[in-house]
């Protein structure tokens, strides 16, 4: 028994279908070849049954049409080819009113649960609900589950015009909320593009779920149109990598790669082949949490809690470096040090965490810090490091008695031996020591003195604003242009290279400031992904400023218009000095000539405009105040251009 038939307009006017011509339209799903042969409209199944060749986009040769892929022809009309061969095309009833053109097909059954649906939905229900990516032929029954979710409200997709962006948005994202985010792409290229993301994520210990589509299984091996085997090819960079096949256990496998990049801190990889993505799922329940997790909340060690607590209770003037591995366990940290009324002061990567306005707050320690944190490790006479990996860029003291306190065994005593290595979660561990450091009476009020330091480089800071060789804006003007109008609660994407040592060194934080960066990767080109994951996870609730090099931000500079399609109100400050101004610097020191490192770059605010942005440029000093205003103020994305010194950095 044939199904009622459902009539789907898809031509306004005849009259649009010339004699001879043929066209591609949808009926719903269907999709169709229209075709205008002697004088009649046709419907045909619009694929080849050689290989789905688009017949739409094929042509009417000799009364036959002709197949644009491999020459295959059918007729315009029946659909059948010559020679009485049995390979013919389906066709579809056609109706006119009115001058419009109306195919019938067959009202299609009700959806049923695929593989892609049940992993979709294991995955929002862990908790996985952005996704970064880029649909392509490879990933189209896993995007059109993905789909299904978002018009149910279950799930946020932004579609990237770079698979890179894809994965440096889902490892910000990891970076600013502690949970993983997916980025998503076809196979072979699209994959790999999201490579330099993933290691960017892994590294810093951001947790990200990379679903990739991949060709049909039966052609792989055979040298197949972008085939690539990804799970060897990620199989370096993913915690928890694997080919998702049609006999799987769909829902666990999806539970465990989440479960993998959440517990790990860690890349997890999930490969779709193509035929896979829309079987029927055998089993079409979808798994949760519930009962699958178990709390991090463990206290440390006696034996090693214990040598901190007496060191502790020992040293009169203590200073406390966090990492960005505190980041979540601040408000632990922050109270210890007001207990001891000791300096703290962060790694780069933990810029923020504590702001350079609280009593002890003593800014960045390293190449791109303050004077004042250097100062205090210095007059110290015991470190307290909690949640920072001891990275050359930091360059923290081996010479000092050391505590270290870390989630992860492997980051205890890393790089060289520590007097009381402490393996724990962090919140719990600050809470143990709040409680139990007894002796507070031998303990230097530290206050007055980080004030003063304070004022020293305030003092200095203000000699560097008033230079000017006249080739640019310095970037010490435009960093102090950004300590009066940033907001207070900004989310702040920063990108490699001179401007951000700039930043670290004179932008001062705020309460509620927080940081993304590539830490320990230092990928160029970071930024401005980052802010559309930080997007992601924020939407308008807080503001997100992005701090790039001319050099960095053009190598994402299209996902502009990322943020301009999804009304992102991210505001970008761009330093253009048309030169990758940091390798210039390291070609002097190692005296080498300056080689390979000037830039040509388009008009960045003009740049701006043209995408559907606001753009704004600054070629003086004394305008940034002004456009500050601008950029902060504006109800959509914007871009400020500075015209920067190379050398006044």
């Amino acid at each position: 028994m044939s199904k009622e038939l459902v009539w789907h307009k898809v031509l306004d006017n005849k009259e649009d279908l010339v004699e001879g011509r043929v066209m591609s339209v949808t009926a719903g799903h269907t999709g169709i070849c229209l075709t205008h042969f002697e004088g009649k409209i046709c419907a045909l199944d619009n694929k080849c049954p050689h290989q789905g060749g688009p017949l739409g986009e094929g042509s009417i040769e000799n009364g036959m049409l002709r197949c644009p892929w491999h020459g295959w022809d059918f007729h315009p009309c029946t659909g059948l080819p010559p020679g009485g061969y049995d390979d013919g095309v389906r066709t579809f009833e056609v109706k006119e009113e009115q001058g419009a053109i109306y195919v019938g097909v067959e009202e299609e059954a009700p959806h049923e649960t695929t593989v892609s649906d049940v992993m979709v939905q294991t995955m929002i229900n862990w908790g996985v609900n952005r996704v970064f990516g880029m649909v392509g032929h490879s990933n189209l029954g896993f995007a059109d589950a993905l789909r299904r979710q978002e018009e149910k409200g279950n799930l946020k997709y932004f579609g990237i015009r770079h698979e890179g962006a894809a994965s440096f948005a889902a490892s910000a994202y990891g970076k600013l909320t502690g949970k993983p985010a997916g980025c998503f792409a076809i196979a072979g290229p699209g994959s790999t593009n999201m490579f330099t993301g993933m290691w960017d994520a892994k590294v810093d210990r951001a947790p990200l779920l990379a679903l990739t589509g991949q060709v049909d299984t039966q052609v792989l091996g055979t040298g197949n149109f972008q085939e690539l085997d990804l799970v060897r090819a990620f199989d370096t960079v993913a915690e928890f990598n694997h080919r998702v096949q049609k006999d799987s256990r769909h829902s666990e496998l999806m539970t465990l790669a989440v479960k993998h990049a959440i517990l790990r801190r860690d890349v997890s990889h999930l490969t779709f082949p193509d035929e896979v993505q829309e079987l029927p799922a055998p089993n079409k329940r979808a798994k949760g949490p519930e009962d699958r997790i178990t709390p991090m909340t463990i206290a440390p060690p006696k034996e090693s809690f214990e040598k901190a607590l007496e060191l502790l209770n020992e040293a009169k003037r203590p200073a406390i470096v966090v990492g960005h591995g505190a980041r979540f366990h601040m408000d632990k940290v922050i109270r210890f040090a007001e207990k001891l009324n000791c300096p703290v002061m962060t790694t780069f990567k933990g810029k923020g965490q504590i702001s350079d306005h609280h009593p002890l707050g003593c800014g960045v320690l390293g190449r791109s810090g303050t004077p004042i944190a250097s100062w205090f490790m210095n007059e110290s006479d015991l470190l307290l490091v909690v949640g920072a990996s001891f990275s050359k860029h930091t360059g923290v003291t081996p010479k000092k008695p050391t505590i270290q306190i870390d989630f992860d065994p492997l980051a205890l005593s890393k790089f060289h031996r520590v007097d009381a290595a402490v393996w724990g979660e962090i919140s719990v561990t600050m809470e143990m020591l709040d409680e139990q450091v007894s002796n507070l009476t031998n303990k230097e009020d530290r206050t007055e003195e980080i004030a003063e330091r304070w004022e020293i480089w305030k003092t200095e800071k203000a000699k560097r604003l008033i230079e000017d060789h006249e080739k640019g804006v310095s970037s010490i003007a435009v960093f102090d242009a950004l300590n009066h109008h940033a907001p207070e609660d900004a989310i702040m994407c920063v990108d490699v290279g001179n401007n951000a040592y700039s930043f670290g060194r004179y932008y001062e934080s705020k309460k509620h400031n927080s940081f993304l960066m590539s830490g320990y990767l230092g990928s160029i080109g970071f930024a401005l992904p980052a802010a559309l994951g930080a997007y992601a996870a924020v939407e308008n609730e807080r503001p997100i400023i992005v701090v790039a090099g001319d050099g960095g931000i053009c190598q994402y500079l299209a996902e502009l218009t990322t943020a301009v399609k999804y009304n992102m109100p991210i505001k970008v400050i761009v330093l253009n000095n048309n030169e990758l101004g940091k390798i210039s610097k390291e070609q002097r020191a190692g005296e080498l000539d300056v080689w390979a490192t000037d830039l040509t770059n388009p008009e960045f605010a003009e740049y701006a405009t043209g995408c559907g942005a606001k753009g704004i440029l600054v070629t003086e000093r004394d305008q940034l105040d002004d456009a500050m205003k601008v950029l902060m103020t504006y109800d959509g994305p914007a871009l400020l251009e500075v015209k920067a010194d190379v050398d006044l950095i």
